[in-house]
């Protein structure tokens, strides 16, 4: 017996389950994928799907066969060649090969093609930024809070009916039928045990006294009866109020240098481990912003546009792009209510005598103000003096400032993980 299923009435979604069942039992192969998309695309396509291959033998599936060996009958239709009892040659280099793609024949006639899908925008940013978070994000007390949440405050008679409590209704409504009958109630049961008493008298029974208290009986159970079920006065409706939640806000402070000491393949790669960020917090974060600034001898706040498109450039002073950091948390981020995040990007080479400055102006300003601080040298050389500055902060302060190292856009995911794994608070 066999069953068809019509999908055609399905709707447009309804193999999403499905799909998600295929991307979890396949995450392995799309996130080694993914990550090798990440580090080959350009700066403006980062973020878009992705072709998804996978070996062919990685997704096979057990199955039941017959052995080798044995006497075999097929029967193959349509057949204007050969006749009952004909023996067909065995093809030369083994038979059937693979199709296109990376597949190859094996000796045996079996093709090994490569399964390829594509996945979707959102499909890919959700594994490339899977398990990532800001470290050590807490919530905070805001005055100005924004975001609120329903708590239920007891029971009020007035209201809307979609919020009508039904059992506090029908539990009020209850207890005033009871409470407005008691009287009537009691008379009742006090004339059925006199009319119970007569009816069981042996003597000579009262008939007009038995009517009597049965028509009484009557005219109570009808006055009963005219109380009204529910009541307006017994409506009862949920009483919600709006409580303020505590924000998780949070800033991130993205300084770039832009010297002449930077590269064109430098700046791009910063650009991509920035763009990255970027993204990465967009889609995180609902209450976040951005902060972008760049430096070479001067440091200047500028708009997303300008800081990843803009070609100026000079000397190499990384104190100044710290120093406006500082300027900037102070006078619009208290740390009191916003979680503070700073990213820097260099290729490590500054003024000898600014280093230490630098250093300065982290341990005593920054550092006791942020969330956490990183700091990424984009190099293939060896260490500048920037890094072997910071190297004696990060001792010191382990938890809430680090330090990566870019030597080719190969690291740059790496390293973007690396920086912002799920951390504990």
């Amino acid at each position: 017996m066999s069953h068809i299923i019509d999908r055609r009435l399905n709707a447009k979604n309804k193999s999403t389950v499905n799909r998600q069942r295929f991307l979890e039992r396949y995450k392995k192969h799309i996130k080694k994928a993914v990550s090798g998309a990440v580090t080959q695309r350009s700066i403006t396509d980062v973020k878009s799907g992705s072709d998804i291959t996978i070996p062919r033998k990685d997704i096979s599936e057990p199955i039941f066969h017959h052995g080798q060996g044995g006497d075999v009958t097929t029967v193959h239709p349509g057949n204007k060649e050969f006749l009952s009892g004909d023996r067909i040659k065995r093809p030369l280099g083994g038979g059937a090969g693979g199709g296109g793609g990376s597949g190859e024949a094996s000796n045996d006639g079996e093709g090994l093609d490569d399964f390829t899908f594509h996945i979707s925008q959102e499909e890919f940013l959700e594994f490339v930024f899977e398990d990532l978070e800001l470290p050590f994000l807490v919530k905070k007390q805001l005055k100005d809070a924004s975001a609120f949440s329903l708590r239920q405050a007891g029971f009020s008679n007035k209201g809307s009916p979609e919020k009508l409590n039904i059992v506090r209704s029908l539990r009020s409504a209850h207890a005033r039928r009871i409470a407005l009958s008691g009287k009537e109630r009691r008379e009742i049961r006090a004339l059925k045990r006199e009319l119970r008493q007569l009816e069981l008298s042996a003597g000579e029974r009262n008939e007009s006294r038995i009517i009597e208290l049965k028509e009484q009986i009557k005219a109570l159970n009808l006055k009963l009866k005219r109380l009204p079920f529910i009541d307006e006065f017994d409506l009862k409706f949920n009483n919600f109020v709006r409580v303020p939640q505590p924000s998780t806000k949070a800033v991130m402070l993205c300084l770039m240098d832009v010297s002449g000491s930077m590269t064109q393949e430098i700046k791009d790669m910063a650009k991509r481990f920035f763009l990255l960020l970027y993204l990465f917090l967009q889609r995180n974060y609902k209450q976040i912003e951005v902060v972008f600034i760049r430096h070479h001898t001067s440091a200047k706040e500028v708009d997303e546009n300008d800081f990843f498109y803009s070609r100026e450039t000079g000397g190499t002073i990384v104190s100044s792009a710290l120093e406006l950091c500082y300027k900037v948390i102070q006078q619009r981020y208290p740390t009191a209510d916003w979680n503070v995040y700073v990213a820097q990007a260099s290729d490590g080479d500054n003024w000898e005598g600014d280093s230490s400055v630098c250093s300065k102006i982290l341990t005593t300003h920054l550092l006791p103000l942020v969330q956490y601080f990183a700091y990424v040298e984009i190099t293939d050389r060896n260490h500048q003096n920037l890094w072997r500055e910071y190297e004696t902060i990060q001792e010191d302060n382990h938890d809430s400032f680090a330090m990566q190292q870019i030597k080719s856009a190969a690291d740059i995911y790496p390293v973007f993980r690396r920086l912002f794994e799920r951390k504990q608070a």
